[in-house]
């Protein structure tokens, strides 16, 4: 059996998990907050000490999520406590100081490529939140249509909806771009 195979069906028991289910529905549900990637990458790497790295504005959801992880994988769990402000300050010196095997960090695109932090398992969260998109798409017909052209933009929580909302308003005749900077997705900033 393929590796990716293997990994496949691994993370399918993991996404089918009752227990678990039932264990994520304490979490908002429009927040992929990827659990199941996330216990399936805490057994893979056979870690036993992870740290949690949140942004601000997730940080509210750490306990509940370390909570599901450590019952989940047996592993224990640190979160971070220093703000976050971006990709760029992934804390991977303070957590393999820490004595940990992996480092989840929440909220923000790999802007530190994985093999380029010190001595750590690295795993990137996005954290996709959807948003009501009708409601958006209303109010934007309403002010938007005698824009010339209208770039859509957004952190990273939100671009899997531009090219959605992209494709609706140019339906209704507004012109739409979204804009890209490599490394970052389109329409990340």
């Amino acid at each position: 059996m393929s590796r990716a195979l293997k990994i496949r069906e691994q993370i399918d028991s993991i996404i089918h998990d009752e227990v678990l289910l039932a264990d994520m529905k304490i979490l908002p549900s429009n927040y992929n907050f990827e659990i199941p990637k996330t216990i399936w990458k805490i057994r893979d790497t056979k870690s036993t000490l992870v740290a949690l790295q949140f942004p601000e504005g997730l940080l509210m959801y750490s306990c509940l999520i370390a909570d599901i992880l450590s019952k989940h994988t047996g592993c224990e769990t640190i979160i971070m406590g220093d703000v976050t402000y971006g990709a760029c300050c992934v804390d991977d010196y303070t957590a393999r100081s820490l004595g940990c095997d992996l480092l989840v960090h929440y909220g923000h695109s790999c802007l530190v490529p994985i093999q380029d932090t010190a001595g750590i398992q690295m795993l990137y969260i996005f954290v996709n939140i959807d948003l009501n998109l009708s409601h958006f798409l209303t109010v934007a017909e309403l002010h938007l249509k005698t824009l010339g052209t209208l770039a859509l933009v957004s952190t990273i929580q939100f671009v899997a909806s531009l090219q959605i909302i992209k494709k609706q308003l140019q339906e209704i005749g507004i012109n739409v771009i979204i804009p890209q900077c490599n490394p970052l997705s389109p329409g990340e900033i």
